[in-house]
């Protein structure tokens, strides 16, 4: 079966009630911040006392930055001594030329893979804000070690006129990592309830990740509807429900 992760802001601001909640219902992995190398030791140490494993961290990656390779290299040293084999980052051009950031794209792709890690870029502007321009920027970085994470509401929320599997048809083959995020379709519209409670077709995407031998991380990143009460109870019902649903499609048993 496929790795079934939880990405902590799904918690809103009650995340520190995340990792027992988690354990409690069954889902054994989590997408944290990546933490300092020197405070690896204590977040391993607190993911293991509940049975959990981070399947990916969140590493910043800010491109205009001179020391941007030496950053990110600086927490995938963290990143491996986890465990974790893919790492999310979002990442803009910062209005640089695309080349240079192709470049220093395929920098972090090497250092990356000195570690073993792959780099999955978040579905958002301006390198992958759909899957023409996700296709665009695999075809220009051109590195194994540097992948998509695609998010299927994200496509909906930057993007009019789309549907998640559209998209994701168009760069499937180099998706390392996916955000299983649900969305009313509106464009702009801040609305990602719990999965199933949306517009995506989660089994025609599930579909053609089978395809392409895509084995996860699928990680929950339920982020809430504008306007709403955020409580621990909806917070922690959003995710079970969620859980509940991709039961239901056979992505979890």
């Amino acid at each position: 079966m496929s790795v079934i992760a939880c990405n902590l802001a799904s918690y809103g601001p009650f995340r520190d009630e995340a990792y027992a909640h988690l354990a409690d219902i069954g889902v054994r992995h989590v997408e944290i911040p990546c933490p300092e190398p020197d405070d690896v030791e204590d977040v391993q140490r607190e993911l293991s006392s509940l049975g959990l494993t981070a399947s990916t961290v969140i590493i910043p990656c800010q491109m205009d930055a001179d020391d941007v390779v030496l950053r990110f290299a600086h927490f995938l040293d963290a990143a491996q001594a986890l465990g974790v084999e893919t790492v999310f980052t979002s990442t803009k051009t910062a209005e640089l030329d695309l080349e240079y950031v192709y470049g220093r794209l395929q920098n972090i792709g090497d250092v990356a893979a000195e570690r073993g890690i792959v780099v999955a870029l978040e579905t958002h502007p301006d390198l992958v804000i759909n899957g023409a321009t996700g296709l665009e920027t695999m075809e220009g970085v051109a590195h194994p070690n540097v992948q998509i994470n695609f998010d299927t509401a994200n496509v909906y929320y930057y993007n009019r006129d789309v549907t998640a599997e559209q998209e994701l048809s168009l760069v499937a083959p180099y998706v390392a990592s996916v955000h299983l995020k649900d969305t009313n379709g509106v464009f702009g519209a801040w609305h990602f309830p719990a999965l199933g409670e949306g517009v995506v077709d989660f089994p025609a995407c599930v579909k053609l990740l089978n395809r392409n031998e895509f084995s996860g991380p699928y990680t929950l990143e339920l982020e809430g509807i504008e306007g709403e009460e955020m409580t621990p109870l909806l917070a922690k019902s959003r995710v079970e429900a969620s859980l509940e649903y991709l039961r239901r499609i056979g992505l979890v048993e």
